[in-house]
Formats: structure tokens, sequence, C-alpha cells
């Protein structure tokens, strides 16, 4: 095998444990497993895991890199076909939704405690909020949306976006993540309209 192929192999090995990493983290939470548990669940060794990162924390901390960026992957592919501002923001935070639905109310629960993987949470959340805003600026220049402040629209967006990560809305009223998102598209595009 050729030191290529090696590496594509390592490459393949690495996302794919990643991904199952994520699965289970996703569906599970991950502040209760132990880097024995991990492995086991994988089918990997401990010394595998620690090809990836140094310790748990790092591990957890990539593996929620890894799904924010599979995640804003997948947004993007779903809002590629859609035309004019609304339906960008409508598609973009359902998008959010969608792929926030995957997640565990443990996870969610796990992902706030753990402030490495809270930050990345939070980092991506304010990248989303910049989305918006340049959907918001679209849609007004293209006069789809009446004349507002876009930087206000998205900093009203992000704020409830934050709140969503929290766990304000769902105590608030019960509306879990994806759904959060989904009545925000729906409230923020309905109030720009022209």
């Amino acid at each position: 095998m050729t030191q290529r192929a090696r590496s594509g192999f390592g490459t393949r090995r690495r996302t794919e444990l990643f991904d199952a990493m994520v699965g289970l983290f996703l569906a599970e939470g991950f502040a209760h497993l132990t880097l024995d548990d991990i492995a086991s669940r994988l089918r990997c060794s401990k010394t595998t895991l620690y090809t990836l990162a140094g310790s748990k924390e790092q591990l957890v901390r990539a593996a929620t890199v890894h799904f924010f960026r599979r995640a804003t992957e997948d947004v993007e592919q779903r809002i590629a076909t859609a035309t004019g501002a609304r339906e960008r923001i409508i598609a973009y935070l359902s998008a959010v939704g969608t792929v926030l639905g995957a997640a565990s109310d443990q996870f969610m629960t796990d992902l706030d405690a753990f402030i490495p993987a809270r930050e990345v949470y939070e980092q991506n959340t304010r990248l989303a909020a910049r989305r918006v805003r340049e959907f918001v600026d679209a849609g007004v220049a293209a006069g789809e949306f009446r004349e507002v402040h876009a930087a206000f629209a998205a900093d009203l967006a992000a704020t409830m976006m934050v709140r969503i990560q929290q766990g304000g809305v769902r105590t608030e009223t019960g509306l879990d993540d994806a759904d959060a998102y989904r009545e925000l598209a729906t409230i923020l595009t309905t109030g720009l309209r022209a």
C-alpha cells in the first residue's frame, strides 16, 4: 500500500470514527461516557481514540466541531436551490432546526455544561446569525423585504438563537430546538415582508 493510499484510508477511517462518535453523542450525550465506553461502542481501541485527540475533553470538542462542520455543509446544501431571501431564510433556519433535531436532550444538556463544546455551539450560532443577516440584506436590496435595519434583524435572530441554544426557549415554551428554529424563521420572514 502506498503512503498516499494509507493516508486516504486513515482520513476515511478518522471521518468514520468521528461520524460514529457524533451519532453516539447526539443520541446519548457524552458526560457519562468514559474513553473505555466510547472505544467499546465505536469498536476501536483507546489507542485509536488517542490518535484523534489527546483526552476525552479534546475528543468531545473535536467531535462537536465535526458535527457543526457537517451540519453547516448539510444546511448550505439544503438552501442551494432556494430562491429569494424569504425562501433562503426559511430554508436556512428550518435546516438548522432539522440538523439540531437529531440532538437528544442529554446531548444538549452535556453540551451546555461543557465549556469547550458550548463555545463551539456559540461560535456556530454567531456564524448562523451572520448568514441570516446576509439574507436580510439581500432581501432588502432586492425589494423583497421592507427597509429594515439588517443588523438589528440579524441581532434579533442571533438573540433568539442563543436563547434556543441555552435552553431558555425550551423552558419557557416547551418547543425543542428544531421547532424553535422553524418558528423563528416564520416570525422573522413574516415581519420583514415588504
